[in-house]
């Protein structure tokens, strides 16, 4: 399979889930979807290929070690897709997280909270991180609360949902 030419083919679940299929617990296959998520040129590929780089972590989670850095780094470029984002905090969800990537992890996922026209899974899926992590770091869940609060008027019943639950844990 040419991965690439399979990512631009098109965009669906069922695009999604024949890449996954294909690629599996193989590594090489796995490195070669990261390799086109951080460096191909075309925006379309990049994006494309977070939706089943994420669904493989799910799967797999020890395929990502790796890559970690690379992708945290990636992460922080201006201008990204959404989906990119998205993928990438929702994989953060999931797996267990190196302590040297902890702190910058809490930044960014702290980042996207106070960024107001971050989208909605983005925020989510932050907020699930950051309260994963607080079991480790409980003095950010003062932070967490804070934010929390200070933006719930402002966002969506996505953030609601989450926010209830850790609300409910922190207090």
């Amino acid at each position: 399979m040419d991965l690439r030419e399979t990512i631009l083919a098109e965009h669906s679940k069922a695009n999604c889930t024949k890449i996954v299929y294909w690629i599996g617990n193989n590594s090489q296959r796995f490195d070669t979807v990261v390799h086109l998520f951080l460096t191909d040129k075309d925006p379309r590929v990049v994006q494309r290929s977070a939706w089943p780089l994420s669904e493989l972590v799910l799967l797999y989670p020890a395929l990502i070690k790796k890559h970690l850095g690379k992708i945290l780094q990636f992460v922080t470029k201006p201008g990204l897709h959404d989906a990119v984002k998205r993928n990438t905090v929702k994989i953060l969800q999931f797996i267990n997280i190196p302590r040297q990537y902890e702190g910058k992890v809490m930044n960014l996922c702290f980042d996207y909270l106070l960024d107001p026209n971050e989208k909605p899974a983005v925020k989510a899926f932050s907020l699930t991180v950051l309260q994963h992590l607080s079991q480790q770091y409980p003095e950010i869940k003062q932070e967490l609360k804070m934010i929390i609060e200070d933006r719930w008027e402002f966002e969506t019943a996505a953030f609601h949902s989450r926010a209830k639950k850790i609300l409910k844990e922190i207090n």
